[in-house]
């Protein structure tokens, strides 16, 4: 296989700015107290921006409820986790809770929270979603879908979404650079994709599709089943919410065309070359040069 260039280096920046943010939830940061600890304030507020889509002052806002959720969920009481997380009374905690969630902190308990986060990756910035558990979205960040993807998966899930990194994002983020860095061959992540079941049999078919190679979308419908129902085989190929590891770009037409890619037929082009799977001809499509 092939090699892109890792993002790791890409992402090693981010570590002593998130790390002020994630290790001191509670706090509050001025300008003057960034820029005492080496942090230009416009600098940050525009990797933040970049990075998480929000500022730096939301980031740490919305780290602070995402604690706070947490240990309620985890059978504190309302009253210290958001004492504990240095909110400075319950009826502040009340109106951050309220406002982005539109219910009371006492409903947290049935809440399911969802960590976001955005990978910088050598076909453009993707964003992930995982629970504690599972990767549920990993899409391309510049997707008309995603907004759709990311609104269906918080009421599917009765969630909450909060910026910010767990165990199962670090997995992510791990595999995908050695994956791009041509060092990885079969993820090894829990994902729970949202969808319907015929959804979820097409793609557990794709992930059967070995590193390397190719199937037609008919392979596919005989593989679940279905042999008659290549349209819709290729309707759940275009749904699927977790590109790369539930790999959709593997599928082909009959005739060995690239045919549809949600991510755009330049990245299913990058990403079968990569692999080795896919010859490119003289008509294939060329990737825009800013990210060679």
């Amino acid at each position: 296989g092939g090699r892109m260039g890792a993002p790791g280096a890409a992402r090693a920046g981010r570590g002593p700015l998130r790390g002020a943010a994630d290790g001191a939830a509670g706090r509050r940061w001025t300008d003057a107290e960034l820029r005492a600890a080496g942090f230009p304030p416009a600098r940050v507020r525009r990797w933040f921006q970049a990075h998480h889509g929000l500022t730096f002052h939301g980031y740490c806002r919305a780290r602070r409820l995402g604690g706070a959720l947490g240990r309620i969920r985890h059978g504190e009481p309302v009253t210290t986790a958001a004492l504990g997380q240095g909110y400075e009374s319950l009826s502040g905690f009340h109106e951050a809770f309220r406002k982005l969630t539109g219910s009371s902190p006492t409903a947290a308990r049935a809440t399911t929270t969802l960590t976001v986060t955005r990978l910088p990756t050598p076909l453009g910035p993707m964003v992930a979603v995982a629970t504690e558990a599972a990767l549920c979205l990993l899409e391309f960040g510049e997707r008309r879908a995603l907004e759709t993807e990311l609104g269906k998966l918080l009421r599917a899930r009765n969630g909450l979404f909060v910026p910010g990194s767990n165990a199962v994002l670090d997995r992510v983020a791990a595999e995908l650079d050695r994956y791009f860095a041509g060092a990885l061959r079969d993820f090894d992540l829990p994902l729970a994709p949202q969808g319907t079941p015929f959804q979820r049999a097409v793609w557990a078919a794709l992930r059967e599709i070995p590193y390397g190679a190719t199937r037609s979308y008919a392979d596919v419908a005989r593989a679940v089943g279905r042999p008659q129902a290549v349209r819709a085989v290729g309707a759940a190929n275009g749904a699927n919410p977790i590109p790369i590891l539930i790999p959709c770009h593997r599928v082909v037409g009959s005739d060995g065309s690239l045919t549809g890619y949600g991510g755009g037929l330049w990245r299913k082009r990058r990403l079968l070359e990569l692999e080795g799977g896919w010859a490119p001809s003289s008509d294939s499509i060329r990737a825009p040069q800013r990210l060679q």
